[in-house]
């Protein structure tokens, strides 16, 4: 990892299950000559205990470089890895793991601001279950398109309509895709949320209705993919505004819910300022509102949301290791254009993806595409509707429809 070479405190953050404490014991068991630590978890009562008794203390007592896994569990500790560092500020000192995120608990006094760079560690990619490195971003930004390379070109773009809709509802918790069953999927799922209830939640938030969060999340599963309208939200939840909010705040805290904002640059119209709302794992999602890939397939339109959310999900983790740095947004007019995702790089170029659960696409499905590209001039790079069709088909100026496989290709 880079950031150990160059920065004091890494945090590497992220949901359960998602490969954090997988990851950093592979750090902790590497020989002495190769950077080896010590590695100590906070779900050890005993370490808990003195992490919370007397952070300073606890701290001193340990070899460096140190691994605190689940530091989340005791907020307190940050203030005093900051003066640790402070005294001896050395590089990859401090490796953390946090499976909520420790800089939105109200029990953190410092923020280690300078002094730590935080990396977020979501479900697997599609390209890293098959175990391929995939950047379709830098696809998307480079000059020749689309791309001349012979493994694009073959057995990756013919991913068809029934392996997609399989993908988007297996998600990408590695324990989940290691079970063939939906049946054993759905109990791991279940299994997943009743843990996160009745432990993080309860670390971390004086929740009272418990039942009312689940309820909420399993009505944000139906509505993955969606504009977030708090006020409907409001009624269907039965909950009061503030409360909704209150729980919005401990879902992202927690890793299952991402929110992309709309796209917002100096254009002449006025824009929907609504984010759209997305289970950070489409398996998930599909779990909370009770679908399959069974019933993705007769369900047309819960299969295209989710498969939208897929899409994004998908370019969110790609974003995180991406040789071509963007933001995401989405965009949505006032007068009813609008693209799924909204690429935007540092120079302010703008790529933009579409989504559409079909095998063939016509001119009209690149209507949000092109009225991006007409308002944006040469700073749109490029725009692609991504569907289940097996050709690269050009749709206009600067403008493709690609087959979803085009994605996950290494």
């Amino acid at each position: 990892m880079e950031a150990l070479y160059d920065t004091p405190v890494v945090l590497l953050r992220g949901a359960r299950q998602t490969g954090k404490t997988t990851l950093v014991k592979q750090l902790a068991g590497k020989p002495a000559a190769e950077g080896s630590r010590q590695y100590i978890s906070l779900d050890s009562a005993t370490a808990l205990a003195g992490a919370l008794d007397d952070p300073t203390g606890f701290l001193r007592g340990l070899k460096k470089p140190l691994i605190i896994d689940e530091a989340q569990r005791a907020p307190a500790l940050m203030l005093a890895v900051k003066e640790d560092v402070d005294q001896e500020r050395r590089t990859g000192r401090y490796l953390l793991t946090g499976s909520a995120n420790l800089l939105a608990l109200p029990g953190i006094a410092d923020s280690l601001a300078g002094r730590m760079e935080v990396l977020t560690l979501y479900p697997l990619s599609q390209g890293e279950i098959a175990g391929a490195r995939e950047d379709f971003i830098q696809t998307l930004f480079q000059k020749d398109f689309p791309p001349a390379n012979p493994v694009v070109s073959s057995a990756t773009l013919s991913l068809t309509r029934e392996a997609l809709l399989e993908a988007v509802a297996a998600g990408g918790y590695p324990e989940v895709i290691s079970r063939n069953s939906p049946k054993r999927r759905a109990a791991w799922f279940d299994s997943y949320i009743i843990t996160l209830v009745e432990r993080d939640i309860r670390d971390i938030a004086k929740i009272q209705d418990i039942s009312g969060l689940i309820r909420l999340l399993r009505l944000l599963g139906a509505r993955s993919g969606t504009l977030h309208n708090q006020a409907e939200l409001s009624r269907s939840a039965g909950m009061p505004a503030s409360t909704l909010g209150r729980y919005f705040t401990l879902l992202e805290a927690l890793f299952l819910v991402w929110f992309l904002p709309a796209w917002s640059s100096n254009l002449s119209k006025r824009l929907v300022k609504s984010p759209k709302i997305h289970i950070c794992d489409s398996g998930l999602a599909c779990h909370l509102c009770g679908a399959d890939a069974e019933r993705l397939a007769v369900d047309s339109i819960l299969a295209g949301r989710l498969l939208e959310s897929f899409v994004a999900g998908e370019l969110l983790r790609q974003s995180g290791w991406s040789a071509h740095p963007v933001t995401l947004y989405h965009y949505r007019s006032q007068s009813g254009e609008e693209v799924d995702v909204v690429l935007e790089d540092r120079a302010g170029r703008v790529a933009a993806v579409e989504v559409k659960l079909a095998a063939g696409v016509a001119a009209h499905d690149s209507k949000g595409l092109a009225a991006l590209r007409d308002a944006l001039g040469d700073r749109f790079v490029r725009g692609v509707i991504v569907y289940t069709g097996q050709e690269i088909v050009p749709m206009g100026d600067r403008i493709f429809a690609v087959p979803a496989g085009m994605m996950f290709a290494g």
